[in-house]
């Protein structure tokens, strides 16, 4: 894929990006893409993931309760269970406002391990970065945004999400639903936005404008964005075969800060991806 290749303009130190097919298959990469990389919130998917194996283990269930009064373990995954951002203090009752919350993620990494009685670092290894070989992939502090990947990494885990094999599709799909719809809410770095549209650990772009993805990327992309400079998106409409999507993600990773840089060149690059993807030759 040639579209993978603006990144070379980005004005980054260091970028690193990959395409991956529903099927697995890697459409294009570009860059270092086995270079280690701080993921700051793009660390958030991947609990989320962790989060959900427990949930088949029978460890946790999604609605027990976590967190703040009246929160649940669905509530800390999408970020209403009214926990300040970076504070373990309660602003809102839960279930009635969007918050965004790295200490609702923080929370939900201890309640994970109190369940388990495994550090939350070790269950992510064992259920997600060990199976699914990230071996470069580590947790060292906040399940909220201090994980370290590559790109080869998150693309093992983007095909996962795609086509999961660690977790029944009816669990991904709930992680990939809205969550508590209609409530408003702040995204990060893009201002207030109504309806702020969640999953389970997943952002919704939903119809959500401006945003961090593309003008053409699905209502139905998933995924996340990190204030290190690196995303994750998947698009279940992406590429086309047969008069339908057929799926694909991308990843980006740069070892510059999220600021204006990126809402100008994410979307821009995200939309040739999208139309590489549509073409017959992709």
């Amino acid at each position: 894929m040639q579209s993978v290749a603006m990144i070379e303009n980005w004005p980054v130190p260091t970028a690193a990006a990959a395409v991956v097919r529903a099927d697995g298959t890697v459409a294009g990469s570009h860059g270092p893409t086995s270079h280690r990389f701080p993921l700051a919130s793009v660390t958030k998917p991947l609990a989320a993931y962790a989060a959900l194996v427990a949930y088949e283990e029978g460890a946790i269930e999604l609605d027990e309760p976590a967190g703040p009064e009246g929160s649940t373990v669905r509530h800390l995954l999408s970020h209403t269970s009214g926990l300040a951002f970076d504070e373990h203090r309660v602003t809102a009752p839960p279930g009635t406002r969007r918050l965004y919350s790295n200490a609702g993620f923080e929370v939900l990494g201890d309640h994970i391990a109190k369940a388990t009685e495994i550090p939350f670092t070790e269950y992510l290894h064992q259920a997600v970065l060990e199976p699914l070989g990230m071996t470069a992939t580590t947790l060292e502090g906040s399940p909220a945004k201090d994980g370290v990947s590559t790109v080869d990494d998150l693309v093992r885990f983007a095909a996962e999400v795609q086509a999961p094999r660690l977790l029944d599709a009816r669990t991904v799909l709930e992680a990939m639903t809205v969550t508590y719809p209609g409530l408003s809410g702040i995204l990060p770095g893009y201002g207030h936005q109504k309806p702020n549209d969640w999953g389970l650990g997943f952002e919704i772009r939903d119809a959500k404008s401006p945003h961090w993805t593309g003008s053409s990327s699905s209502p139905r992309t998933f995924g996340h964005f990190g204030q290190s400079g690196t995303f994750l998106w998947i698009d279940p409409d992406a590429g086309w075969e047969g008069g339908k999507g057929t799926g694909a993600a991308c990843v980006a990773l740069t070892d510059r800060a999220f600021g204006p840089w990126a809402i100008e060149a994410w979307p821009a690059f995200t939309d040739a991806v999208l139309a590489e993807l549509r073409a017959p030759s992709a």
